[in-house]
């Protein structure tokens, strides 16, 4: 007695289907070998949305970098930016920080070894307002080098010199305008072509207005005294300018002769 095997043959749809599998397992096989080297070769970057205020030059020292970096990463032709325009940035963060009361960002920059700058453009602030519980992230050590070497060494009678300056001559001008101002004094006392303090600074012959007329002496607003202690900070609108002035204000030829290189309230900076 013979036992006969049987065999189910599949007919054309599974034959059909069955190609259509082995056909897609191909394909993704293919295209994880072609893709992957690509993913492997593409360089580490994240992004950054510009703020009003900021300059190719803030943003490049609060990640480690050259505006010209920035450009070449950017494909930009010059170095005009704006407020909402998305940035690639090289690096990232390497910690984040939770907010405690007390706590400032001059404090926590000073504390990780970077920049109010540097802190305010990795975490898109607006402002300098921060708040228990809010989490931060750190910057990169590239950030601390540049501020360690740009420092400038400000007692508590420089920060009050400085913040009557700032009173008196941007009293009425935005938050971040009067930041400026401070920013610039900072930027002088850093400079080969200025005195190298900030009360030299201030009160060299010719150079501030206040100082001649004496409003120099009025007391500084409690606004005007926290720019002053962001600038300290390592917060400069400017991105290094040396010059400031009014344009409707200041008849003198030689400031109007200059390439502004921002503009915030009133005031024009130049490099």
């Amino acid at each position: 007695m013979s036992v006969r095997r049987s065999s189910t043959m599949p007919g054309p749809a599974a034959l059909r289907a069955a190609r259509r599998i082995a056909a897609l397992v191909v394909l993704v096989v293919l295209a994880s070998a072609v893709l992957a080297p690509v993913a492997a070769a593409a360089p580490s970057s994240g992004s950054y949305t510009v703020q009003r205020g900021d300059s190719l030059w803030k943003i490049a020292q609060a990640y480690g970098t050259t505006a010209q970096a920035l450009k070449s990463l950017n494909g930009l032709g010059g170095n005009t930016i704006y407020a909402g325009q998305v940035l690639r940035v090289p690096g990232g963060t390497s910690n984040t920080y939770t907010v405690r009361s007390g706590d400032s960002l001059w404090l926590i920059a000073r504390r990780f070894g970077t920049t109010v700058n540097a802190l305010v453009a990795a975490n898109g602030l607006k402002s300098t307002v921060i708040k228990p519980g809010q989490v931060l992230a750190i910057p990169s050590t590239g950030a601390g080098t540049l501020s360690s070497r740009g420092a400038v060494s400000v007692s508590s009678a420089d920060l009050s010199l400085l913040a009557r300056l700032v009173e008196a001559e941007a009293g009425a001008e935005p938050y971040t305008g009067k930041v400026a101002v401070a920013a610039v004094v900072l930027n002088r006392v850093r400079s080969s072509r200025f005195p190298n303090t900030v009360r030299g600074v201030i009160y060299q012959a010719g150079q501030f207005s206040p100082v001649s007329n004496g409003r120099i002496n009025l007391p500084a607003s409690e606004s005007s005294m926290k720019a002053a202690r962001d600038a300290v900070g390592g917060w400069d609108p400017t991105g290094g300018a040396l010059f400031f002035f009014n344009p409707a204000k200041t008849s003198n030829a030689y400031m109007h002769s200059l390439t502004v290189s921002l503009r915030i309230g009133n005031h024009s900076f130049v490099l």
